[in-house]
């Protein structure tokens, strides 16, 4: 079931311009903190990992800096796992799923790997609950060479000077009802097409690189989860967010074409998590959960 949905700003049919955009952005507003939920979280992670800064974002109305958190006893000559959070800011279970990791599992796995884990790499987005940076960029489109988005840049740059392969990479992420209510339609605005929504998946399912797509560890990332939440199931066309599945709970997409985050490390490995935070049959917790369930099974299949 499709519907198509007008957004409040711009004209009909025009793509956006600078007097859009600007628009767009007067109307943003912060609803929670970064440093207090996310900042200050990565401070008490400093006895048992490396934490690094490995870039700032410098907007008008703050200046944020990047963290990553990296296991210790660095081992190059051990395979290395890469896990992101707060691609877009406003999934919520994204950022904390990827601190939660972090807080009760990470430590268990660096025997196998080095682990490198990036909570949140949009804390603009976090703070104002948004998909987009400051100036309409989405950062997971954006996630290509001489990227427009500083959120992109700073980590890309930071993981090439790792200097080492990812075997690993899960890019932790939510569908919300927000996609469809907000999101899509701002998005088809700024373009200057009218937006079709797709149905909204009930549960969580993944996103692969249709070059590496891997199923049987995507089949162990979603068997881990389901021990915490359920798995969306397809739609009657046999799809997920208009995608043709390739099977239950995944679809996979040209990931490097499209720009997004589990493409620019080169992983081996690569997975999208989606978890959807507005079932009836999902609580909060169970979200962040789910990321968590996810890292790990994972990584149980790599080790």
């Amino acid at each position: 079931m499709t519907q198509e949905t007008i957004y409040h700003i711009g004209t009909p049919g025009t793509p956006w311009g600078v007097e859009e955009k600007a628009q767009w952005l007067v109307e943003q507003s912060k609803k929670r903190s970064y440093f207090d939920d996310v900042v200050s979280k990565i401070e008490t992670f400093k006895a048992d990992f490396d934490v690094e800064q490995y870039g700032e974002l410098a907007y008008e109305s703050n200046t944020y800096p990047l963290f990553v958190v990296r296991t210790k006893n660095w081992d190059a000559g051990k395979p290395t796992v890469l896990v992101t959070g707060g691609v877009h800011g406003y999934e919520t279970s994204g950022v904390h799923g990827a601190l939660r990791f972090i807080e009760t599992k990470a430590n268990e796995y660096q025997t196998n790997f080095n682990v490198v884990v990036a909570p949140c790499l949009s804390p603009w987005g976090y703070e104002t609950i948004n998909r987009w940076n400051p100036a309409a960029i989405d950062p997971n489109r954006s996630f290509v060479a001489d990227s427009p988005a500083g959120e992109c840049a700073h980590i890309m740059n930071y993981v090439a000077g790792l200097g080492v392969d990812i075997l690993a990479h899960i890019d932790l992420h939510e569908t919300t009802d927000t996609d469809n209510s907000e999101f899509r339609p701002a998005k088809a605005a700024m373009d200057g097409k009218v937006n079709t929504n797709w149905n909204i998946p009930d549960g969580f399912y993944l996103v692969g690189n249709s070059e590496k797509p891997y199923p049987d560890f995507q089949k162990a990332v979603l068997d881990s989860v389901e021990k915490v939440t359920h798995i969306a199931e397809a739609d009657e066309e046999n799809k997920l967010i208009g995608e043709d599945i390739a099977q239950r709970g995944l679809i996979v997409l040209p990931t490097a074409k499209m720009g997004l985050c589990i493409s620019f490390s080169k992983a081996e490995y690569a997975t999208t998590t989606e978890v959807y935070p507005d079932s009836p049959k999902a609580t909060p917790e169970q979200c962040i959960e789910a990321q968590v369930a996810a890292v790990t099974g994972g990584l149980d299949f790599l080790k």
